[in-house]
């Protein structure tokens, strides 16, 4: 079994046909699969759905169709990391440390929330998924197994 931490740029990718959005969907829909996601990734992906809808590519019912069935898969799906104070404390002292954007370091501070318990679990890895090639390596400097999507085409 494998778990993965997917952040707003690699998830997008599943309701979004781009490069990467295949490997995403494969590896969403394969049973065994745990994906954990941030609270935040709500408002993330919601936000780049909207920008492409101004951009017109797509609908206004596709868009509404993919937030219909996001919240689905955000329900009954992805197990979610919820922001609190510490969490956003971390964040912080990410924003600090290296060049990240701030939902960005909510996105690592979430990943790395969970790390320690899949650290000790030798049965299942925890794996990354981000398209932010510069969040990629935060995250491995930071010692963190990682994937890109966009090296799945």
């Amino acid at each position: 079994m494998t778990a993965y931490f997917v952040d707003s740029s690699a998830l997008v990718k599943r309701y979004v046909p781009e490069t990467g959005s295949a490997w995403i969907r494969t590896l969403s829909d394969q049973t065994g699969n745990s994906l954990f996601i941030a609270r935040i990734t709500w408002v993330e992906v919601r936000g780049a759905l909207a920008r492409r809808e101004r951009e017109g590519s797509l609908t206004n019912a596709d868009r509404t169709l993919i937030i219909q069935r996001f919240r689905s898969d955000l329900n009954n799906q992805y197990q979610v990391i919820e922001l609190d104070a510490n969490l956003a404390e971390t964040a912080g002292q990410l924003v600090g440390q290296y060049p990240l954007r701030a939902y960005d370091a909510v996105q690592l501070a979430s990943v790395l929330r969970i790390q320690p318990a899949f650290a000790l679990e030798q049965s299942t890895s925890l794996i990354f998924l981000t398209s932010d090639d510069r969040l990629s390596t935060i995250a491995q400097a930071l010692g963190l197994l990682t994937d890109n999507p966009n090296h799945h085409p």
